[in-house]
């Protein structure tokens, strides 16, 4: 029984999103080790931007820094 653990800044995927996630995970492994779809788990972690990181810094500070962003959905 696979165990995935997909982690991404709250609010970075809407719920059609994370279904379609979840869905492409499970038929990765289907496809790759034959794992049937239906006794693979999958979690989807959203952390709080102030709890990332990237680049050594806190991750509003590195997108602030680089100019890059993560677009944030509702």
């Amino acid at each position: 029984m696979p165990y995935i653990n997909v982690k991404f800044t709250k609010g970075s995927a809407t719920q059609e999103q994370k279904a379609k996630i979840i869905e492409g995970v499970s038929n990765v492994l289907r496809d790759v080790i034959d794992k049937d779809p239906a006794a693979t788990f999958v979690v989807i972690d959203e952390v709080l931007h102030e709890d990332w990181g990237v680049g050594g810094l806190p991750v509003l500070d590195y997108w602030r820094k680089t100019g890059k962003s993560a677009s944030v959905k509702k």
